[in-house]
């Protein structure tokens, strides 16, 4: 047909549907057809959001100001409180003025790329990867440069690795601990020796800090903000600290001026983020952080569970993970081989072969920059993640 036929733009052509969303979109299809599907698919947790969180929103609803436009950038009380929690939290200090607020942690990812890159610009990206740190990053013209790690070192990069990678095209660094999908932490000496590195060699460091959190067993969560110099983003939001994936807050931290830009973006994209969903964050961000201290429990719980069973199974490698809510097991052992009947070449086809067979959900390596993986979440019922991976051991065993 040619171009000039085309419906829709190469730019947006090119992007890869959420591989995560796909399969939890095909999980939950199945269980409204009444099928007893196990869904390890989805990032979120599993609780409800806490009730004095919900109760401040549904004052807000009854407001009339929060009925109107608010500033773009977020309700000032909101950015003065991030400003203050991750004060808090990481011991990072900034200003009011460094806070975008954004519709999610997914609109603060996407600002922060379009808002520091130009075509060509290229951004060292650690697989495996979160799936829709890529497609952001070609969205700004940006090229994302992997930097491939693996079970032998629990998911870690060095300084040496990123250094090979270095070129004069690079531009920024995307720095993800507690990662999304390995759940690995780097100890405070590493997140110090890559934060210098970066800032030595003059790199913007964009650093992820959804899942600061949930980390697990002596492993501590660090910011690299303190050691990368003055050319730091950070990315975090309410999602996973107060099970709020739905109301959609996230934030972006930086320089000043970065900062008024990317709002300037946002000012045409979105607007404000919705004034109810900004009090209730406000109200979870301004609170203590009990309500996380009893999601980490459970999840650890769950984490040590999914570790040991996973173990149990021939033919997976299970590293421990020590943040977030996944484990990330080699499934390469089980390629190539008859599972009734079936074989499959590679994670993509192993994960659809398990949800046919025994109607568990899983998401493939392939997602993340990795084949070979699968990616589980462990923010689910005890029950239910006994019984997942018990079906998968079944179908391996059986065969």
């Amino acid at each position: 047909m040619g171009r000039m036929g085309a419906r829709v733009s190469d730019r947006i052509g090119a992007i890869a549907e959420s591989a995560t969303l796909a399969v939890d979109a095909k999980a939950k299809a199945l269980k409204a057809a009444g099928r007893p599907v196990i869904g390890f698919g989805a990032g979120e947790p599993d609780f409800p959001t806490p009730d004095y969180i919900v109760e401040a929103a549904v004052a807000a609803a009854r407001q009339p100001k929060y009925h109107r436009y608010t500033p773009v950038a977020g309700l000032p009380e909101l950015r003065e409180a991030i400003a203050a929690k991750t004060l808090r939290d990481t011991g990072y200090s900034v200003g009011a003025a460094q806070v975008l607020v954004t519709n999610g942690g997914k609109q603060a990812v996407y600002n922060a790329f379009a808002t520091l890159l130009d075509p060509g610009d290229e951004v060292l990206l650690v697989a495996p990867y979160w799936t829709t740190y890529p497609e952001a990053i070609k969205l700004a013209g940006g090229v994302p440069v992997e930097v491939v790690t693996d079970e032998t070192s629990g998911y870690l990069a060095t300084v040496e690795q990123l250094e090979a990678a270095r070129t004069d095209r690079t531009k920024v660094l995307l720095f993800v601990s507690p990662s999304n999908p390995t759940g690995a932490v780097y100890a405070p000496e590493d997140v110090a020796a890559i934060g210098a590195w970066a800032n030595e060699h003059g790199l913007w460091t964009v650093t992820d800090e959804i899942y600061e959190h949930l980390v697990y067993g002596g492993a501590t969560m660090t910011s690299i903000a303190h050691t990368a110099g003055e050319q730091v983003v950070v990315l975090n939001g309410v999602a996973k600290t107060y099970a709020m994936t739905g109301w959609r807050v996230g934030w972006m931290i930086g320089p000043t001026d970065v900062i008024k830009a990317a709002s300037n973006l946002q000012s045409h994209a979105t607007s404000n983020v919705s004034n109810v969903a900004q009090v209730a964050a406000l109200t979870a961000v301004s609170g203590d952080l009990s309500a996380v201290a009893e999601m980490r429990s459970a999840f650890d719980r769950r984490r040590q569970l999914a570790v040991q069973l996973l173990r149990e199974i021939p033919g997976v490698i299970c590293p421990e993970p020590q943040g977030a809510f996944y484990v990330y097991p080699s499934v390469k052992g089980l390629l190539g081989r008859p599972l009734r009947g079936r074989t499959a070449a590679d994670s993509a086809e192993l994960a659809n072969l398990i949800l046919d067979e025994v109607e568990v959900a899983v998401v493939p390596g392939e997602a993340f920059g990795t084949p070979g993986y699968v990616r589980l979440s462990y923010a689910l019922g005890d029950d239910d993640l006994a019984e997942g991976i018990g079906r998968i051991a079944k179908l391996v065993a059986d065969s």
